[in-house]
């Protein structure tokens, strides 16, 4: 019987992972799908060395998908034989493409990051329809990864890149690509030639040092400065291309990227650019003058590709990045009707819906349920590569996420966040991606009580790792000047470890909640233990019921006439 019930709670756990109804959709008549410019849509966050307090180049990433398994990918290094040929197959279907001849060498690569600290992070905007070419061979998923195979910098990372598509054919969309290693930061944006030109036509801008920048599923390079040999590059024809499909007519000077490729509309600026904004305000409070242009007005001037903070950037400031619902803005998810009885910043897809003829959508904030996994590429320039790169990753949401320190040297994965430890068909016990749904999905219904108390065990573990990164560097440096070997074990055991606890940590955590809030109340508490009467019972649970916000909001409805309380007679 326990066996029974406890398969039929993960049945419906796999089923409805993701799923919600809220005030907003209930009051839904008819949807319809937003057009937003990927609905597998990213949020990548910058900074450059000179922007963060300690020095190190960050960028960051949400593998946004509904259909994507959280998991750390591993290519161990190789050397392999000549005349060799690599299968690729699409990154988001698995579908064979084609082949491209195998490199000679290939480096360690964890995740988005390789062994000498090059790191490429996306994020889809779609463009031009008319661009695509369904015989390319490399898709932008395939582009990152075997580029991180063969590249010891981000400028080599952008020529394998842009040499495999112009060899091969490129079957994507529009993509911004993230392309950083441990001295500098670059976007490069690329879109296909259309079915009859093999390859793509692209631009790469190098983000100065002291700036930050972001990109969120909307193109965002303007004016390429053509003559900057040092901070730009581009493919040839990139002007030639949106000229001949009438897109542009004017002098090269005057080219602007983004409008050839990428024409904003409403879902591009209020669902795209709007992330980039919360990103940017928290460190330039005059980024609110574009406030107009991100509400959806292409007609106003667009924010800037980068910008200089007014501080030095931290690595919890790009984990906050990462968890934003426009707090702190009128925009923000947790103050709009949808936000329901517990101020809960998610809305289910999709983006849009319609009530008596007219329709409405929902903000689409960085931190958003439906994530693969999210991650913090920090290239440390100062150390070796071996100790130097730390992928800060975890799984699913964001928001609820617990970002774990990842050296790029280690030599495998951990348990947790191994391929074929579960899907996302098959519940695990031991899967750090299931674990931490398991627990959100918790969260979402009853978001503003049950965030207060996972905050704080999730600060716990991220501020614990900051020593943690301290004291493992400490000592893998010494172990390096005798035998490398000895420093990668050590850091692929330290990974493992703290990974594989802090999921073990994150279950007690879901068991905690769910006897704590079950059944609408909350268990009350003495002394960090749920509070017993002295006969082995617990005491009467709160009652906590709803906000008066709420109660107000219910008692305002025509449908709310037959709950009022008669009055008594005086």
């Amino acid at each position: 019987m326990v066996q029974l019930v406890s398969s039929l709670f993960i049945t419906i756990i796999i089923k409805y992972t993701m799923k919600q109804t809220t005030l907003l959709a209930a009051f839904a008549l008819a949807v319809t799908a937003w057009a937003t410019p990927s609905a597998e849509a990213c949020s990548d966050l910058i900074v450059g060395k000179k922007a963060s307090v300690d020095g190190s180049v960050m960028i960051s990433y949400s593998a946004d998908s509904h259909t994507l398994y959280g998991d750390l990918v591993h290519y161990p290094a190789k050397a392999w034989g000549k005349g060799l040929m690599l299968q690729i197959h699409e990154w988001d279907t698995g579908k064979p493409l084609g082949y491209i001849p195998q490199a000679a060498v290939t480096y360690n690569v964890v995740g988005n990051m390789n062994e000498h600290q090059v790191a490429i992070t996306e994020s889809t905007w779609g463009g031009r329809k008319e661009l695509h070419d369904p015989s390319g061979v490399m898709d932008y998923g395939s582009l990152i990864y075997v580029a991180l195979q063969r590249s010891r910098s981000a400028r080599e990372a952008i020529r394998v890149m842009t040499d495999l598509v112009r060899d091969y054919g490129y079957y994507s969309s529009g993509e911004s690509f993230t392309i950083a290693d441990k001295n500098e930061v670059w976007i490069m944006e690329l879109i296909g030639k259309g079915p009859k030109k093999k390859g793509a036509t692209w631009v790469a801008i190098r983000i100065p040092d002291d700036a930050i920048a972001a990109h969120a599923n909307q193109a965002r390079i303007h004016k390429i400065p053509f003559g900057d040999k040092e901070n730009c590059m581009y493919e040839k024809d990139v002007v030639n291309v949106a000229r001949e499909n009438g897109w542009f007519k004017g002098k090269d000077k005057d080219f602007d990227f983004q409008k050839a490729y990428n024409p904003y509309d409403f879902s591009g600026l209020r669902a795209c650019e709007a992330r980039v904004w919360s990103f940017f305000r928290t460190f330039d409070k005059s980024m609110d003058k574009y406030k107009k242009h991100i509400m959806g007005d292409a007609s106003e001037e667009p924010m800037p590709l980068y910008i200089i903070p007014d501080r030095k950037v931290s690595l919890a400031d790009v984990r906050e990045g990462m968890r934003n619902h426009y707090e702190g803005t009128e925009l923000s998810m947790t103050n709009d009707p949808g936000a329901g009885a517990y101020k809960v910043p998610y809305r289910w897809r999709p983006m849009t819906f319609k009530s008596e003829g007219r329709e409405y959508f929902n903000e689409r904030a960085i931190a958003t349920q439906q994530t693969g996994f999210v991650l913090i590429a920090q290239m440390r320039s100062w150390l070796p590569d071996a100790v130097g790169g730390i992928l800060w990753f975890g799984v699913d949401d964001a928001n609820t996420a617990v970002l774990t320190p990842m050296y790029a040297s280690i030599t495998e994965i951990p348990e947790c966040y191994r391929r074929g430890n579960g899907s996302m068909t098959e519940f695990s016990w031991t899967s750090a991606f299931w674990i931490h749904n398991w627990v959100a999905n918790m969260a979402y219904n009853r978001y503003e009580p049950m965030i207060r108390d996972i905050r704080p065990v999730q600060k716990e573990l991220e501020d614990s790792y900051v020593d943690l990164v301290k004291n493992t560097d400490a000592k893998a440096l010494e172990l390096l000047k005798s035998s490398p070997a000895q420093a990668t074990a050590y850091l692929t055991e330290v990974c493992g470890k703290v990974a594989n606890e802090t999921t073990a940590r994150w279950k007690k955590l879901g068991e905690y909640l769910l006897v704590k809030y079950m059944d609408g109340n909350v268990k009350k508490e003495k002394d960090g233990k749920f509070e017993e009467n002295g006969y082995g019972q617990i005491v009467s649970p709160n009652f906590p019921g709803y906000s008066q916000e709420y109660y107000d909001q219910v008692a305002k409805s025509e449908e709310a006439k037959h709950l009022e309380v008669p009055k008594k007679d005086k």
